[in-house]
Formats: structure tokens, C-alpha cells, sequence
């Protein structure tokens, strides 16, 4: 196991009936910048909980921020953040809406010509400093309620980047697992397979000889095969959404990361499928990560073999055929849950694969647990998904 520092001062407050205790959470004599989505947080009623419980609280609302939220839009909530001083924001809505408040936070604190740079030119452009926040969670997925990463699009250059920095951590983020009753089935089979792979992103590279954190991580993909279903399959089973909530969060709270090697391979590469084509991220993941254990096959040998036994039991044939099986298995999870797994699916043409390997070739990016897979890497990665 590798050296590792491990702090998480995310305040979780779960379970259901939860989200008026928003009101003990918000700072006193603060002004706060609520931001969601489309709007369905209206339909649900969580909008009208989150303000009954902030109805003596100074509140400023920001609607509209995208499933994979748009530059151009966070810098709108940021013009509206300084020129009404506001100095604290809450995130209602699901992990896109988080991400781009996280951004938000980030950007009103800039002293840079573009707040772009933060995700573009992170080494030159860090996050040093961002107004305090909190999130409402009504879509188990990205885990962004515990961690402080985000990822932004800007809609203007077909570019879609990641940033992190403990300083976008919210406060405090209130999971109320009813909220999962609403969902349309759609984004549950998505947040399923996303807290999935990221749990494969952490676990299916290499040994280090950690196997409390490999137990964790098979746990946590182990209970999603079995939840997820089950959440689908009666939209108001109130246990298998808390378990389905609470995996998504502990997929990328910084524990299973802590002491091991991590890929983010195949969220790389779907970043790009999404940037060009509009692909949910979930979906992009779906299509990417079968490849990756194909095409990188020897080099996590180990992990696919320990991931083919010990998540759905396969111990007979060749190591070739084992993995084949595994991915297989893999495929076919995500296939029952509604999600696609090829680029013709999807309706992408060959050409976007020459796109975006041109993209990490410009870049001189090199991808993966052990940064060895490079821009033609990448180019047979998507191949395989003909």
C-alpha cells in the first residue's frame, strides 16, 4: 500500500425527511445563491422544502444549469454572485448541478483574465480560494457531494474538463434517499453505472498489496449489481435507493482512492465522446470501460481476474478467457440496466475517434494507472467499440 493523507470534512446528513434540516446548516446572516437545474426539483417538491426551510434566509435563485453544465452558464451565476455580494451557495439538484456550483465558487474568487484557466491550465491557474458551499442531493451518481471535483463543459470549443481542489468541498450535503423516487429511470441506470465505473477507475489497475481498499471497492460494486435493479424495478423501495444513494457517495469520497493506484482512463476518453456528441457521462463510461479492459488487458491482469471471480464468479478457462468473460459480465450489467455499450448505438461516426485521438495527441496526454496510454492507445480503445 502506497503513503497516503486522508481527510474528508464533508458533513453528511442522510436520511429521509432531511432536507428541511438545511435551515440548521446555512450560515447565520449569510446571502445565499440557491442553483438547480431545469426544474424539476419544482415538480418534485424539494424546491418548495429547501425554501419553506430557508424562508428567513437572505435567497437568491440561479436555474438552469445543464446535465453536464455549460462554462457559459456557471459565468452567468457568477456575474449574478458578484454583483449581488453573495457570499454562500447551495446546490439543490443532482451532481452536474454540484459540479457546476463548485465551479462557481471557484470562479467568483478568481483573479485571473479567464476562470476557464482553472480547468484548462490548472497547473499555472489553481484554486485558491472559493466562497463556502452546501448541496442538496436529489441524484445519487457522481459522488460530488463528498469530494471536491467537478467537471465543466464549455459548449463554445467542444471541451469538457475535470478540476478538483479541497476548497469547493462542500460544507455539508443532505441525502434523502426519497428523492430517488422521482428519478426517471433514465438517470437511475445512469447513476448506477457512473458510481460503477468509478469504482473500477480505483480498483482495476494494479496490485499494491491493499486489500482492505480492494474488499471496499468490490463491496461497493458488489451491492450496486444488487440494488440497482431493485431500484428500477420498484421506483419506491426506500432501502434499495438509501443503498444505491449511499454507494454512489462512498464511490468517490477519497476512501477506496486512499493507498492505491487510480486509472480515470476510460472518464477521460468519455469526456471526449460527451464534448462532441452529447452522450450522457454514464453512457460514455458504458462504452469506454469495456475496451479499456480489453485493450489494456495484460497490464491489469491481476485486477480483471480478482474482479471476474470474486464479483460474478468466474474461476474456469484460460486467463484470456476469463477476462473475456469479465468483460462480458460487465457488458451485460450494464446492458440490463438500459445503457448501451457501442459507439454505433449512439449513432458516432468513425470519424470522432480520429477527433478526439487527435485531441491527446495534440495534448501529449498520456492516460492510465501506470500513464502509458497514449493517443493511439486511446484510437484502439474506441475501435473496439465499433
Amino acid at each position: 500500500m502506497y503513503n497516503f493523507e486522508y481527510k474528508n470534512p464533508v458533513k453528511i446528513i442522510f436520511g429521509k425527511g432531511t432536507i428541511p434540516n438545511v435551515a440548521n446548516e446555512i450560515p447565520k446572516n449569510k446571502k445565499v445563491l440557491m442553483t438547480y437545474g431545469g426544474g424539476s426539483i419544482k415538480q418534485t417538491g424539494v424546491y418548495d422544502q429547501v425554501k419553506n426551510a430557508l424562508k428567513d434566509v437572505e435567497l437568491l435563485e440561479f436555474g438552469g444549469i445543464e446535465p453536464n453544465p455549460h462554462y457559459e452558464t456557471c459565468m452567468k451565476a457568477v456575474e449574478l454572485a458578484k454583483r449581488e455580494k453573495v457570499d454562500f451557495l447551495l446546490s439543490v439538484g443532482g451532481g452536474s448541478v454540484l459540479d457546476g456550483t463548485k465551479f462557481i465558487a471557484a470562479a467568483i474568487m478568481f483573479e485571473g483574465n479567464d476562470p476557464w484557466d482553472i480547468l484548462d491550465k490548472p497547473a499555472t491557474s489553481p484554486v485558491n480560494a472559493a466562497i463556502p458551499l452546501g448541496a442538496v442531493l436529489t441524484l445519487p451518481a457522481t459522488g460530488s457531494e463528498m469530494n471536491g471535483t467537478g467537471v465543466i463543459t464549455r459548449a463554445a470549443t467542444l471541451e469538457k474538463k475535470a478540476f478538483a481542489s479541497p476548497l469547493v468541498m462542500p460544507q455539508f450535503s443532505i441525502l434523502d434517499p426519497e428523492c430517488v423516487f422521482t428519478l426517471p429511470d433514465r438517470q437511475v441506470a445512469n447513476g448506477v453505472v457512473d458510481a460503477f465505473v468509478h469504482v473500477m477507475e480505483q480498483y482495476l489497475t494494479f496490485n499494491v498489496n491493499a486489500p482492505l481498499q480492494d474488499r471496499l471497492a468490490e463491496s461497493i460494486l458488489t451491492t450496486l449489481i444488487e440494488e440497482g435493479p431493485k431500484v428500477l424495478a420498484n421506483r419506491t423501495d426506500y432501502e434499495a435507493a438509501a443503498n444505491f444513494m449511499w454507494c454512489a457517495t462512498l464511490a468517490l469520497n477519497g476512501l477506496i482512492a486512499a493507498g492505491v493506484p487510480q486509472d480515470w482512463g476510460t472518464h477521460l476518453i468519455g469526456h471526449e465522446l460527451t464534448a462532441f456528441h452529447g452522450i450522457d457521462h454514464a453512457r460514455t463510461l458504458a462504452i469506454v470501460l469495456p475496451g479499456m479492459m480489453s485493450l489494456k488487458r495484460e497490464n491489469k491482469k491481476e485486477k480483471i481476474l480478482q474482479y471476474g471471480e470474486r464479483i460474478w464468479g468466474i474461476t474456469e478457462g484460460t486467463d484470456d478467457e476469463k477476462i473475456n468473460a469479465a468483460i462480458a459480465k460487465t457488458v451485460g450489467f450494464f446492458e440490463s440496466l438500459g445503457l448501451p455499450t457501442t459507439l454505433p448505438e449512439y449513432d458516432v461516426p468513425e470519424e470522432t475517434i480520429g477527433k478526439i485521438s487527435l485531441r491527446f495527441k495534440e495534448s501529449g496526454l498520456k492516460l492510465g494507472e501506470q500513464r502509458d496510454i497514449d493517443f493511439q492507445m486511446v484510437e484502439a480503445i474506441l475501435k473496439d467499440r465499433l
